[in-house]
């Protein structure tokens, strides 16, 4: 009883209550799970994906925010559908886009719940600053899940 108290405290408060598990760069998914977790891929890499497990997030919508440069390239929603739902999106890469690349998961609220950098290219990824509040703007569906 007062472990749904404090949740309902929480969820006042405008709180997320579930979490992301894992996110990660990868360079393919095979049943629902990421092949490999990378940092960086060289410039002739065509595809990259992002990977998320959410958690306790059912009934919400969330976007994985692609930025190149500090500028928006991609945005790309989910409706999770269950308490562990596995969703991921691409990028088809182009050999001038080298740089830093940066995915971060928001909530239909503009919570960021994760924020990873990907160095595409011959670069070095810095470290990621808090995340500030963003406006997320219209998306492209997809469907994964479970």
């Amino acid at each position: 009883m007062v472990s749904g108290l404090m949740m309902a405290a929480l969820g006042m408060q405008g709180v997320t209550a579930g979490e992301v598990a894992r996110a990660q760069f990868t360079t393919g998914v095979t049943d629902r799970e990421p092949v490999d977790a990378v940092t960086g891929v060289d410039a002739d890499t065509r595809s990259v994906f992002f990977f998320t497990e959410l958690r306790d997030l059912q009934g919400r919508h969330v976007v994985h925010r692609w930025e190149y440069d500090g500028e928006p390239m991609a945005v790309v929603g989910f409706d999770v559908g269950g308490p562990r739902w596995r969703v991921w999106s691409s990028k088809q890469m182009q050999p001038d886009w080298q740089g830093l690349w940066r995915v971060q998961v928001v909530t239909d609220d503009g919570e960021v719940l994760a924020d990873e950098v990907l160095a595409f290219g011959d670069v070095d990824a810095p470290a990621v600053d808090d995340a500030e509040e963003i406006i997320v703007p219209e998306t492209h569906f997809m469907r994964s899940g479970s």
